[in-house]
């Protein structure tokens, strides 16, 4: 019997399910590279270079291992350039008896192998690297009108008995996420980012995404990321020893010029194959026991991949499709020019920007407070949002990014995933970071030219949909004190916001 086992981009683990029952003297393993996948949305330039480089990487290993691997080049002449035409024309030039996948990150995808799946015997295997089941995740959420993540993770939590003692979570908490809102002293030293040296492999890979995507967004080089699951690992060890130890006290904190700070930069390696989320985790809890780590930095680190990552995939595939055009505000104003070009007077857009431009990189407050709170407020396009998001960023692919974007950035499925809109003024912005001390705006000012539009927008969001947002118990307060203002005042917050909004 041989077998024809489909691997894609996202799925470079030796231990994926389509990879598992493996016959090296008769299967043989398929990979791809696509223009379909690097333009239909025009992925980040180093990005690109990280995912092709990995493939080629990985096929290698493969073939060391004396796997038979028909690997299909972005140049060779005979690629079709999409998934479905590439493993129908494998079928008729290798006649395997069958054929096997697992499953993809990407509704379109899984929706594509199904329709092959009435012409062709092909089997959509599980993919058992993540830690909750899709029909365990389905189960937990079944007649709950709303999800929420803290739930779900004390499930986790208790079912793989990760920092628990006798049954109770360690330290007599569930969460420590309070204690992670440190900022540190000007004279703190911030540990460098891993890096790998660049391979003959990896620089062919650069030369060729200079040669066919150059038009799209992002820099390439200088191009540092592991693309070999040993390089992930030193990247995980590195991590572990030298940033998790204060992760926890600053992972939401913001400094210009510090785009790495102390988070560990492995979800690319996570959501690529290159470290499984298992491993991970238990490399963060043996640090802390071992009396090398606080528990809010173990703590806050295991959240991350065992709450909110496979909360996250559990509501993309509950939710889709319908879940991709949710719209709750009705949202209408195209992205930005500065998203791309990072050419606005707000320097903490800009530094945002412009490090993700350099990085393929931003960690979670950048992304959510500082480029999610602004789409938010200024009622950008989910749409928009969504494609900006999943383009750009190296770790992104649709499963993890959608959710985020449309659940947790945009507040776009009306509450489903997140109990209330991420929407801050330039006060937290400034609590949370350096930026705003050498901004045109001043954050202090509220209304005029002068002012931080974060901190009327915010205002003018919550007047523009207060009929949706006024029965929401987290925004009582908020909804008190803007009922308390001046008719004078809300005119100049409205005044503000249009003048602004209509220079976009």
């Amino acid at each position: 019997m041989k077998t024809l086992r489909v691997i894609l981009w996202d799925q470079l683990s030796h231990d994926v399910s389509a990879l598992k029952e493996l016959d090296i003297h008769n299967d043989i393993v398929l990979m791809c590279e696509l223009r379909s996948e690097c333009t239909d949305v025009k992925h980040h330039q180093k990005k690109l270079v990280f995912l092709l480089s990995a493939m080629r990487h990985f096929a290698k290993e493969l073939e060391v291992k004396k796997v038979k691997v028909h690997y299909v080049t972005l140049d060779n002449p005979d690629n079709t350039h999409t998934l479905i035409t590439e493993i129908e024309r494998h079928i008729v030039l290798l006649q395997p008896d069958s054929v096997c996948i697992t499953w993809p990150g990407e509704y379109r995808v899984l929706s594509d192998l199904r329709a092959l799946q009435k012409k062709t015997k092909i089997e959509i295997l599980a993919d058992d690297r993540f830690l909750a089941t899709t029909v365990e995740f389905d189960a937990w959420a079944a007649d709950r009108s709303n999800v929420r993540m803290e739930f779900f993770y004390r499930e986790m939590r208790k079912k793989y008995n990760i920092l628990m003692s006798n049954g109770k979570p360690e330290g007599g908490k569930w969460n420590y996420d309070a204690e992670n809102r440190s900022f540190p002293k000007k004279d703190i030293s911030i540990p460098k980012t891993y890096t790998s040296e660049v391979d003959t492999i990896t620089s062919r890979v650069i030369e060729l995404v200079k040669e066919n995507f150059s038009e799209h967004f992002g820099q390439i080089e200088p191009f540092h990321f592991a693309v070999t699951r040993n390089d992930a690992l030193k990247a995980l060890a590195l991590f572990i020893k030298k940033r998790l130890p204060l992760f926890g006290d600053y992972q939401d904190v913001m400094m210009i010029d510090e785009p790495w700070m102390f988070h560990s930069h492995i979800s690319f390696y996570i959501n690529a194959g290159l470290l499984m989320p298992r491993e991970c985790i238990s490399a963060a809890e043996k640090a802390y026991h071992r009396g090398e780590v606080s528990l809010n930095s173990a703590e806050g680190f295991i959240r991350q991949i065992l709450g909110w990552r496979e909360f996250i995939r559990g509501i993309y595939w509950l939710k889709m499709p319908d879940y991709k055009s949710e719209n709750y505000f009705n949202a209408s104003l195209p992205l930005p020019d500065f998203y791309w070009s990072a050419d606005t007077k707000m320097n903490c857009i800009k530094q945002c920007v412009t490090e993700t431009s350099e990085n393929a990189y931003a960690h979670h407050i950048q992304r959510l407070m500082v480029l999610g709170n602004f789409a938010l407020l200024a009622g950008i396009d989910p749409q928009d949002v969504n494609e900006w998001y999943l383009l750009v960023y190296a770790d992104a692919h649709e499963w993890v990014e959608l959710p985020n974007v449309t659940g947790m950035i945009l507040f776009a499925d009306g509450g489903y995933l997140a109990s209330k809109p991420y929407a801050a003024s330039g006060a937290y912005i400034n609590k949370m970071s350096n930026y705003c001390k050498d901004c045109h705006y001043k954050v202090k000012i509220k209304n005029g030219d002068e002012a931080c539009p974060f901190n009327y927008l915010y205002w003018n969001f919550l007047l523009k949909h207060h009929k949706l947002l006024k029965g929401n118990q987290r925004l009582r307060m908020i909804y008190a004190s803007l009922a308390k203002m001046s008719k004078e005042k809300v005119d100049n917050i409205l005044s503000d916001a249009d003048r602004f909004l209509s220079q976009l």
